[in-house]
């Protein structure tokens, strides 16, 4: 069910969250948390949603979406709440603001907050420079970024480092999961030969290969390469040997090649945003990981 609230008030709009509760039976037992998403509003504002709702499934949740409108318009807000079949596990608040009004969002979400709840920001385009001072994530335990399909995600990657607060993440760090699980996997079988140097390569705009480079580089204490081209990552070891893992650009099947060893197929799918955002809503403390991968890819050579 769907109900659109035209030229609202935050009062008017939790008003009737509280008669859909009672005369529909949606209930906020049971959510785990209140995520609240940070967009503009536009084409893409579905496919937003849509993330939002799958990543629910697994962790119940309100979903309050922040989408700016045109701040040369009138102040206004027009909201939209979603429950049943249109709203995943959840029960999701949409509400564009327009003029003025989208400077002051975060007055705007806190009348729709959970109590006793943790609270989750994620930003799936345009992210504050800084997202732990950000008005909206400052009522955040856990800050959630996007570096792909930026302008330019390798500098913005990059620059979550000088940005990082406990409790941030980015799904670009969470999209490289699996690499991280096999690459760790592959290593670890003999025979065990001091590693010597590593090569990252992929798309110049797929910040998830950057993080595989920082997370290397992180891990071992050897020259760690980031190149443009294929995608793989090539391991070297100290006995001429080498280990690779190599997939195309838009397959699902991986090839481990090790010297001396029959090659291997191994599953290894791009990941969903549903499927990374889920993992992020997975733990609500700090990731340190990620955080030494992005120190580490201050240690990257780039050719």
């Amino acid at each position: 069910m769907i109900i659109d609230i035209p030229a609202t008030t935050t009062g008017q709009v939790n008003k009737k969250l509280v008669e859909v509760r009672k005369t529909g039976g949606a209930v906020t037992l049971g959510r785990v948390l209140t995520l609240v998403v940070c967009t503009r509003d536009s084409e893409y504002s579905e496919d937003i949603i849509d993330a939002a709702n799958e990543a629910s499934r697994e962790h119940p949740c309100r979903v309050i979406v922040v989408a700016w409108g045109s701040r040369d318009a009138e102040p206004r807000l027009d909201a939209q709440i979603r429950v049943g079949g249109d709203a995943g596990a959840s029960e999701v608040v949409v509400l564009r603001l327009f003029g003025e009004l989208a400077d002051h969002e975060s007055s705007v979400v806190v009348p729709f907050l959970l109590p006793d709840t943790p609270v989750v920001v994620w930003w799936p385009e345009t992210a504050p420079e800084v997202p732990a001072e950000d008005p909206v994530g400052k009522l955040a335990i856990r800050r959630i970024t996007d570096a792909t399909d930026r302008a330019d995600p390798a500098a913005e990657i990059k620059s979550r480092l000088a940005s990082y607060s406990s409790g941030d993440s980015d799904l670009a760090w969470s999209r490289i999961t699996y690499w991280r699980a096999l690459l760790t996997s592959a290593v670890e079988q003999p025979p065990h030969s001091p590693i010597t140097s590593a090569v990252v390569s992929g798309l110049v705009d797929e910040p998830a290969v950057d993080m595989i480079a920082g997370w290397l580089a992180s891990r071992v204490d050897v020259p760690v390469t980031r190149r443009v081209g294929p995608l793989f990552v090539e391991i070297n070891f100290a006995d001429g040997g080498a280990l690779t893992i190599s997939r195309p650009q838009t397959g699902t099947t991986a090839t481990l090649t090790r010297t001396g060893k029959p090659d291997a197929r191994v599953a290894l799918r791009r990941r969903e945003t549903s499927e990374c955002l889920a993992e992020e809503l997975r733990r609500l403390d700090a990731d340190e990981v990620y955080e030494t991968a992005l120190a580490g890819l201050t240690k990257v050579t780039y050719e």
